[in-house]
């Protein structure tokens, strides 16, 4: 059998040709650690080549071993795959010790240590190398190393291995092979690895934690891992080694502040240089570190140093803390913050400590976590919320009617639905955490139940929904506030300072764009007037111009809610002051806004005067096999052009009305669903006339910009027609989604998992935005439109303008600014600033 070379267990040396990619993370550190002078045993690095050819049947020669072995005689292996995430097989411990070692042992530490190494060793080994039966290693008591060593030799019938240099073969055997089996390599996948990620290992002298003096092993770090504040944590172990407590065995904390004995009164030298390790890593190694440590008669040695593992809130404020600190620059604190831990910053969330009483699981739609008493409609929400009373809405799925509930409830729960569902769309809007498509749950609204596995949970049971993993859980639970903090106010400053695509609000009401000035947001991209119409002052308008025959009957209903358009308008350009506002003109279906059962019916025949036959024709008459591409949008504006006319009259009222208070405004006025540059010159005729007339009313000049949400893929391959009568250009990519693939938003959380999961779809295409194939369409309708009219302004308003990859393809595409709801403000904000950040890193390195 070839032996391998030499050069192939490297010692960790300061000047050592020690590479993170050759070599994995943990070496890399611990050279960091050996150059910054801290007392790290002498240590052995094995690089994945190597060990991909031990796995193979190769073996390190004799020498080498030997080598590695000729310090204290003890070594451990760990695991040192390129990412720490990617994890890797255990450690083991005190590799070397046999019968000789054991008796010198005895005479420093004792016989109750010396056995205690020894026994912990020949478990680890009978277990994790020879493939033992645990069950026969579990001894313990002053026999238990005989009786280990016997049941060794019964079961391998051979004596437990002596040589020193055969056990370390063995062990590095075990452990790259170890590494190659399926279900490490799906563990790993599962973490984000290749199927083919490499593994180093790390060969290390045991600094044993038993003998004379202060002896003991534990770790320190001095954060805090959820909210990331300065604070000391950890353990240590007194007279502990490896699996094995010995004499005198004491756990401590590491500071007077938490409850027991602490070493920083035990030992106060000690900790106080623990401190300045710690100290020196972060400014050194440019990072908050947990230091693993021994001591052996007093004396420390660092035996490793990991990443501290933080939550969202954690990693921000680590982040910002170094670059104020000076110790990292601003652009590499905006980079090291995922986009989407800023969600997590914005709501309550579930303290990560506390425990969950888990009964179902869903798709996580809207982030943040709320506690509240289960409702089963839109009505019991406004009684619980007059009450004073927190509640959670739980539908089977929801429709517009149910927004005024949504507006009453704390969170929501649906049993349909995906991401990109009624639901999950307006529960982001509103900040309300959500969750979708909730597995394993049935509803009851009749009998107002909810049934998950064995529990049937009733009206007024509460319920916690974290909207932010998807769980559901019963009773109340712990929730840290939300984290608006500095650090967050800071990240914020950097990410507007880095530049890149301009972030706008998705906002329907005040409350909504109040939300996106606080988040900074550049103006409002897309207001849903359709939800304007629900209110319960406007409703009975809206249905009486439903049933008028005639435009004259029909304008003079529309007349009753022009007065509260107009304030609807106005609140919104008062509130941004000047800030771009853009008004999408009415977009759904006309029999939305009708009741679908009997009883409404009727009601609503009495409110009109109407025999019910009549309305129940009407409400017959206007209903769609396929809404969704029905008569909506500019099909409707045409149609039924008095909507849109009353619309246009609004905004145009509401734009002299505004501007005479305060900043002047150019509206923004939007056409949904075109799909033809006909139906473009249609609509701008009439709203051109609208704009004259009150001009001549009002005796104000003003001027306004007409542009088109592309929502369907002709919409975009005409792009270049359509720019010709457009001030701009809106990929509404939630429609542009659901039109290119066939797919309905709502329904498509039904089988979505299982397509991801078997490789059909690399991602949802409503959650993550379709690069290939709607993409192309985007790229497409970008390059014509630009090419008809250089000027014109593109955006993408639909909900992957919030989404972090998404952005990073708006970026590329050369697109305008995104608009998303206005809580997904400032992930969008930190993921166009890191797109800034990474474009102008690309042209430095060319």
């Amino acid at each position: 059998m070839n032996k391998l070379e030499l050069s192939e267990a490297t010692l960790i040396t300061p000047s050592g040709r020690i590479d993170r990619e050759r070599h994995g993370w943990r070496a890399k550190c611990l050279q960091r650690l050996v150059r910054m002078d801290l007392p790290v045993p002498r240590s052995f690095a094995i690089c994945c080549n190597t060990v991909r050819l031990i796995a193979q049947g190769r073996s390190i020669g004799c020498e080498v071993l030997q080598d590695i072995l000729s310090g204290s005689g003890l070594v451990s292996v760990r695991p040192s795959a390129v990412m720490p995430e990617w994890g890797g097989p255990g450690t083991v411990l005190n590799v070397g010790i046999n019968d000789a070692l054991h008796r010198t042992l005895v005479d420093r530490i004792g016989q109750a240590n010396a056995d205690a190494v020894y026994l912990s060793f020949v478990q680890s080994y009978a277990i994790h190398i020879a493939r033992l039966d645990p069950d026969m290693f579990t001894q313990d008591g002053p026999d238990a190393l005989a009786q280990a060593l016997r049941s060794y030799q019964d079961e391998m019938d051979a004596p437990f291995p002596q040589d020193p240099a055969e056990q370390l073969s063995q062990v590095l055997r075990s452990m790259a092979r170890a590494w190659d089996g399926p279900t490490a390599r799906l563990l790993r996948q599962a973490k984000g690895a290749p199927a083919d990620a490499p593994l180093g290992l790390v060969v290390q002298e045991m600094a044993l934690a038993l003998g004379p003096g202060l002896c003991g092993s534990g770790s320190i770090q001095f954060i805090d891992p959820v909210t990331g504040t300065p604070r000391v944590t950890g353990r240590f172990r007194g007279q502990h080694h490896g699996g094995a407590i010995g004499e005198g065995a004491e756990t401590l904390y590491l500071t007077k502040d938490d409850r027991g004995p602490a070493l920083e009164d035990t030992a106060p030298d000690l900790f106080a240089t623990l401190c300045e390790f710690g100290a020196a890593c972060r400014k050194r190694l440019r990072e908050e570190m947990q230091i693993e440590f021994v001591v052996t008669g007093g004396q420390i040695s660092v035996i490793d140093a990991v990443r501290v593992a933080r939550g969202s809130r954690a990693g921000v404020r680590i982040a910002v803390s170094l670059a104020r600190d000076g110790i990292i620059p601003h652009d590499e604190a905006l980079m090291r913050v995922e986009p989407r831990a800023l969600a997590d910053l914005l709501h309550h969330q579930v303290d990560p400590r506390a425990p969950r009483d888990l009964i179902a699981r869903g798709i996580d739609a809207s982030p943040g976590a709320a506690t509240g008493n289960l409702v089963f409609s839109a009505t019991a929400a406004q009684a619980a919320n007059a009450r004073g009373d927190a509640c959670i809405l739980v539908r089977r799925e929801t429709g517009p009617e149910d927004i005024r509930g949504m507006h009453a409830s704390v969170a929501v729960l649906t049993e349909r639905g995906g991401t990109t569902s009624h639901a999950a769309v307006i529960a982001r809007g509103l900040g309300l955490p959500c969750i979708v498509g909730a597995n394993g749950i049935v509803i009851d609204a009749r009998n107002r139940t909810l049934r998950a596995g064995d529990r049937v949970l009733k009206e007024g049971d509460v319920i916690t929904i974290d909207g932010s993993s998807g769980e559901v859980l019963a009773g109340s639970a712990v929730l840290l506030p939300p984290a608006l903090d500095d650090a967050f106010t800071q990240l914020m400053d950097w990410a507007a300072q880095a530049g890149g695509l301009k972030v706008r609000a998705n906002a329907d009401t005040p409350e909504d764009a109040k939300t996106a000035r606080r988040f900074q947001a550049q103006g409002i991209g897309l207001c849903r007037t359709e939800h304007m119409f629900f209110d319960a002052d406007r409703l009975p308008a809206m249905r009486e111009m439903i049933f008028a025959d005639t435009p004259e009957d029909r304008r003079l209903s529309l007349d009753r809610i022009l007065p509260m358009q107009r304030k609807d308008f106005s609140s919104l350009f008062e509130i941004m002051a000047g800030l771009p506002v853009t008004i999408r003109l009415f977009d759904p279906p006309l029999h939305e806004f009708l009741p679908h059962e009997r009883e409404g019916m009727r009601e609503l025949a009495e409110s009109l005067d109407l025999p019910l036959s009549d309305v129940i024709r009407r409400v017959e008459a206007l209903t769609e096999f396929n809404p969704m591409l029905g008569m909506r949008g500019v099909r409707l504006g045409i149609t039924v052009p008095e909507i849109y006319d009353m619309q246009a009259r609004a905004i145009f009222e509401a734009t002299v009305d505004a501007s005479r208070k305060g900043d002047p405004v150019v509206p923004e006025i939007m056409i949904p669903l075109v799909s033809a540059m006909r139906e473009v010159e249609l609509v701008k005729t009439r709203i051109d006339a609208v704009a004259a007339a009150v001009r001549n009313e009002r005796r104000v000049d003003f001027t306004y910009r007409l542009g088109v949400m592309v929502e369907t893929p002709r919409a975009a391959l005409r792009a270049g027609d359509i720019a010709a009568h457009s001030a701009f250009l809106s990929f509404g990519t939630n429609d542009l989604t659901q039109m290119t693939y066939g797919l309905s938003r709502d329904d498509a959380g039904r089988f979505m998992g299982t397509y991801v999961g078997q490789g059909v779809y690399a991602e949802d295409p409503f959650h993550v935005l379709d690069e290939d194939g709607v993409g192309e369409l985007i790229l497409t309708g970008v390059q014509r439109a630009r090419r008809q009219s250089p000027g014109i302004t593109i955006s993408v308003c639909g909900e992957h303008g919030g989404n972090p990859e998404s952005i990073a393809f708006c970026h590329d595409a050369g697109v305008d600014y995104v608009s998303c709801s206005p809580f997904r403000v400032p992930v969008a904000r930190l993921a166009a600033a890191q797109s800034a950040i990474r474009s102008r890193k690309t042209r430095e390195s060319h």
